[in-house]
């Protein structure tokens, strides 16, 4: 494309005929993958039992139903479709962000409403594989710490359920400690999740503004908050764990980008990044992955300035937890052995590895496969442009959401995430949307329809759990 074409967002008719209807054959190359992988997924778990989903690829049963969420969910996506475009593009920068983290919490909340407060919210995190099942275990949090690796395994005495087992344990700390200040209970977990989940939004905009262009970043604020993965971000800790790892993306792209007429606040920023990525690894294993956003925004900022302090802010958690007793290396080992002890070692590989991605598709939704599409096109000239130096917002955006693509192709290739991914996945998904800032902007209220659809159908046709 022509620089000029690329700043005026202007094609000739031929070429932006053409590039809609890729854009369709995309999505319904989506559309197709996604069933495939049901009736593929069908006929294997009914003939075998070896999926261990009920309604795969998504850990899900089919239960059609609406509920309390179900009028307010609807109004939220028709607010978005019809005036999100439009604020997006004219409220002022901090007014647009203050904004879409409200209406990314309300997205998420009155989806999970649908299944009602109790059912929705409140007990998703006290089911008897969820963290706040080992609350009064930390009653010393020395003594659980250190012996927190023996009781990862099946065979071992009380061995924690299987989402405490499969982390590290910052994520189930996070809940102790919220315990500790008279935030105990699946209420508050899930209102800590849904408000924090909704602020990656907000990080995943201010990135883009400082990666790419300001432009773009209020393109893709629209599909950053109407994101069907918001299904999974309602009281899942992983919602939490997409902002953690969010937060310190943006803050590197903000301390890489910031004028040297600041260098406190640039300072500041490749610090405070440092430290959420420490954290990061200390709520996922899988999380470790994100370095390669990290990485890929110091080569599109052509700069290392941050790298110290980032590294000095990253050792704060490991080193804390080190002392406190916990190896992060024999956890992550113990897991591995715990995982193929479990669901693990029955679900074929052969299925989920492709199967996974059509779970993304649901989860990132059609404009979302849309935008990839693009971007995978500008791919090679993105290339180019970063190897002399002379990227476009449009080229550094197509970049950043590939490398999220590596990140989650990576994890999908390791064989430790078969199953569930609309769900462990979010922290890559996130960073998936933005492509949808590529797609022309008066198709933008068809694409977002098809967002909304998405997540509609999924919560009010499935019973979603984890």
């Amino acid at each position: 494309m022509k620089t000029e074409e690329r700043t005026t967002g202007q094609h000739p008719p031929q070429q932006r005929t053409t590039g809609r209807r890729g854009d369709l054959v995309a999505a319904a190359a989506g559309v197709l993958l996604v069933t495939a992988a049901v009736l593929i997924g069908r006929a294997i778990q009914d003939a075998h039992g070896t999926l261990v989903a009920h309604w795969p690829p998504l850990l899900a049963s089919w239960y059609p139903h609406t509920g309390p969420g179900t009028p307010a969910a609807v109004v939220v996506a028709a607010a978005v479709v019809a005036y999100g475009p439009r604020l997006a593009d004219r409220l002022p920068w901090r007014g647009l962000l203050a904004t879409a983290w409200a209406a990314s919490v309300v997205w998420i909340v009155s989806l999970a409403m649908i299944d009602g407060w109790g059912r929705g919210i409140a007990d998703r995190l006290t089911t008897k594989h969820e963290y706040l099942q080992v609350i009064g275990r930390f009653s010393d949090i020395g003594a659980t710490l250190r012996g927190f690796t023996g009781h990862i395994l099946i065979g071992r005495p009380d061995n924690w359920p299987a989402h405490v087992a499969g982390h590290p344990p910052g994520a189930t700390l996070t809940f102790v400690l919220l315990d500790r200040i008279g935030l105990g209970g699946g209420g508050w977990a899930g209102v800590w999740c849904i408000v924090l989940g909704g602020s990656a939004v907000v990080a995943a905009l201010i990135a883009v503004r400082a990666l790419a262009d300001e432009r773009l970043a209020r393109g893709a604020a629209p599909f950053l908050v109407l994101a069907p993965m918001a299904v999974w971000t309602g009281a899942s800790a992983d919602g939490y764990f997409a902002a953690v790892a969010a937060w310190s993306v943006a803050l590197l792209a903000v301390a890489a980008t910031r004028r040297p007429h600041s260098p406190r606040r640039a300072a500041a920023a490749a610090l405070g990044s440092g430290l959420l990525y420490g954290l990061t690894c200390y709520l996922s294993y899988g999380l470790t992955l994100i370095a390669l956003l990290l990485l890929t925004v110091l080569l599109l900022t052509r700069t290392a300035r941050p790298v110290p302090l980032f590294l000095l802010g990253a050792l704060v958690v490991p080193v804390a937890f080190t002392l406190a007793g916990f190896n992060w290396w024999e956890g992550y080992r113990l897991l591995v052995e715990r995982y193929y002890q479990g669901a693990g070692g029955i679900r074929p590989y052969s299925y989920w590895v492709w199967a996974n991605l059509a779970a993304t598709t649901i989860s990132a939704g059609l404009a979302t496969v849309a935008g990839l599409r693009r971007a995978a096109a500008g791919a090679p000239g993105s290339v180019r442009a970063l190897r002399t130096g002379t990227t476009s917002a449009r080229h550094r955006l197509i970049l950043l959401t590939l490398a999220a693509l590596l990140a989650l192709l990576v994890a999908d290739l390791s064989g430790m995430s078969k199953a569930e991914t609309e769900r462990i996945w979010q922290p890559f998904v996130l960073w998936l949307l933005p492509a949808a800032a590529l797609l022309p902007p008066g198709a933008r209220r068809g694409w977002l329809i098809a967002q909304a659809v998405v997540a509609l159908l999924v919560n009010h046709l499935l019973w979603t759990g984890w």
